[in-house]
């Protein structure tokens, strides 16, 4: 098995970039572990999860609630899980939040792993440490800064991906060339989502280069006071969007990325917007959308970055480099009425 280890602040998380389920018996013990999945990942899979202990959560962000986690610590209970036991979230990004959420909750703190299995879990939800719920339309208002002991991969889960979940994936890939890798850029506009799709080694590689990317700028800034902010790109006013109207995240993000690019014009005079909405549309993402920017605003102005008046908005320079800045919400409100 090839093992990475990357050293977080006061942890670290061992990486299995290239393994599969069937390895998970040689990472832990699996007597005293308790996979979580959903219903979606369970139905496609159910073989692999033979003679394990699993709860299967109901699939969908909707679920990603206080009440999920409540409902699974008294499973937990039931199941007699104690401190040495290990949950592994095995599924999409709502798996692995809450799975590391409640991990980081349960008896205060017992370790966790993941084998994410959806692209977008497998480049983004998965990599870093943040784990949290949804409280209303609030996204991810609620949770820990705790990374998961491993990371296995397993490209078989991709098999059953349906194409909404590709292009979603697709998302993150993009705001991670757009904010720190303009030849990672440049390859996206040469291919295509289809010869990702058919080429395992391309996609696979690409993944890696994804994982890497973020694992770095996390470990530079486990604790979000730095660098790390401009993972959020696109995320502002995505994740304003994103509950009230509905979207994946995938589509949510790409928009929140298109009107982030308009707003750089603006300060950064940053000039390649064409290129970056041109990329989110090759990929079948959605940019430009009309949108009640008052109720929109009222949302974004919870938002996690806000510090009493101003928001750190994460905007580029150029491709493959992004920079967080500070706007007052009174000069964010007239540039989000003027968009």
């Amino acid at each position: 098995m090839q093992k990475l280890t990357y050293k977080f602040s006061n942890s670290s998380t061992d990486y299995y970039l290239a393994d599969g389920i069937s390895h998970l018996k040689k990472i832990v013990d699996l007597k005293s572990s308790i996979i979580i999945t959903d219903e979606n990942v369970f139905a496609n899979h159910q073989k692999r999860f033979k003679n394990r202990n699993v709860i299967i959560l109901r699939s969908g962000e909707e679920y990603k609630v206080q009440g999920t986690v409540d409902s699974l610590i008294e499973q937990l209970i039931a199941m007699e899980a104690d401190r040495k036991t290990t949950l592994i979230g095995v599924g999409g990004g709502v798996v692995t939040d809450i799975t590391g959420y409640t991990a980081s909750v349960y008896m205060r703190g017992i370790k966790f792993g993941f084998v994410p299995t959806t692209l977008l879990s497998l480049v983004d939800a998965s990599v870093g440490g943040k784990n949290g719920i949804d409280v209303g339309v609030y996204k991810n208002l609620v949770g820990s800064i705790r990374q998961p002991s491993f990371i296995l991969h397993d490209l078989i889960f991709l098999n059953s991906l349906p194409q909404s979940e590709w292009i979603n994936g697709f998302a993150e890939i993009i705001k991670h060339a757009c904010i720190k890798d303009a030849p990672m850029f440049r390859e996206l506009e040469a291919n295509t989502l289809k010869k990702y799709q058919d080429r395992k080694k391309l996609v696979s590689e690409l993944i890696q280069r994804n994982v890497i990317l973020k694992t770095k700028l996390v470990q530079e800034d486990e604790f979000e006071k730095g660098d790390r902010k401009l993972l959020n790109f696109g995320h502002t006013l995505g994740h304003a969007l994103e509950n009230q109207y509905e979207l994946s995240h995938g589509q949510a993000i790409s928009i929140g990325m298109t009107y982030a690019c308009h707003i750089s014009e603006r300060i950064t005079g940053f000039k390649e917007t064409e290129r970056v909405v041109g990329i989110l549309e090759k990929y079948g993402l959605p940019t430009y959308a009309n949108f009640d920017k008052q109720k929109v605003f009222h949302v974004l102005k919870m938002d996690k970055k806000r510090e009493r008046k101003e928001i750190n908005y994460v905007l580029l320079e150029k491709i493959g480099k992004g920079v967080i800045k500070t706007i007052s919400l009174n000069q964010l409100e007239k540039i989000i009425q003027d968009l």
